[in-house]
């Protein structure tokens, strides 16, 4: 005779699946403009949080590979998921009235481990927690919120790329974020501040961290991320500065801008992820 917990589990489970996918659905359809505010800004350039498609699907990864890694943790649901959830949603609401969108962003991300916990349990969604917090980084920062940090980056790359300049022989006359060379003046902007580098290297330095199975490698990722990405960041504006030194301002209306600040993620991203895993003596 079968025994009547196991029956009645066994008839809780496609009812819990189709639960999950009516919710998945219904949450789609309740983010979707989000999900499309969020693809505009992330795929809008290289300036602009070119780093959160590639952050999103490690995020996807890690989440199946801690899932699959821990399979044998029992499926639970617990209303602690709630306590995520009806905050997530209210924060949508509010976002309907303001427009802002980036809460509405927030509050998706908010509600993912919220979900996590009605449908997998608390065990599962500790393993998967911190993947699921770093969907946070993807968000992009309004300058309100940045505009020092901008200030203080063009202020170090125009003072450090006016230093490298002389000692290349190449007279130049730097005043705040202004590098003056005899083919004409170079304004250090926004653009070229290096933050959108310096953000996309600490979120790939924090999840390279998070995978390396060394502390120490761990610590040396996190403490190299800001240098890395400031030092990276320097080389490319006087680059960009010797061109206009060779060739004259002409040169920064072509597709060398654009692929200068591609190729400091190029370099940087590439020099994290290979600190993470190369060896070192423990």
């Amino acid at each position: 005779m079968d025994n009547p917990s196991q029956t009645i589990e066994a008839n809780l489970e496609p009812t819990n699946t189709k639960l999950i996918w009516l919710t998945g659905i219904l949450l789609i359809a309740l983010f979707s403009p989000t999900i499309v505010w969020l693809w505009d800004r992330w795929t809008m350039g290289v300036w602009h949080n070119g780093h959160s498609i590639l952050i999103a699907g490690v995020v996807i990864y890690l989440v199946w590979k801690e899932l699959q890694k821990n399979n044998t943790l029992a499926k639970s649901s617990t209303p602690l998921g709630f306590v995520l959830l009806i905050p997530a949603l209210l924060v949508h609401m509010l976002d309907t009235g303001i427009h802002t969108q980036l809460l509405a962003a927030a509050a998706m991300f908010l509600a993912l481990p919220g979900l996590s916990l009605l449908f997998l349990g608390i065990k599962r969604t500790k393993v998967i927690l911190f993947p699921l917090s770093m969907l946070l980084f993807t968000l992009p920062i309004p300058l309100a919120f940045t505009e020092s940090i901008h200030l203080a980056l063009r202020h170090i790359a125009a003072k450090s790329v006016g230093w490298l300049l002389r000692q290349f022989g190449v007279p130049n006359f730097t005043s705040g974020t202004l590098i003056e060379i005899p083919n004409g003046s170079l304004q250090v902007a926004d653009a070229c501040s290096g933050f959108s580098i310096l953000y996309a290297t600490i979120t790939i330095a924090i999840l390279t961290a998070y995978m390396c199975p060394s502390i120490i490698r761990r610590i040396l990722v996190l403490a190299i991320a800001i240098p890395l990405a400031i030092g990276v960041n320097i080389i490319r504006v006087f680059v960009l500065t010797m061109l206009v030194h060779w060739i004259g301002l002409d040169v920064l209306a072509t597709s060398a801008h654009e692929i200068s600040g591609l190729l400091t993620f190029v370099v940087a991203l590439p020099i994290i992820f290979w600190l993470g895993q190369a060896p070192i003596e423990e």
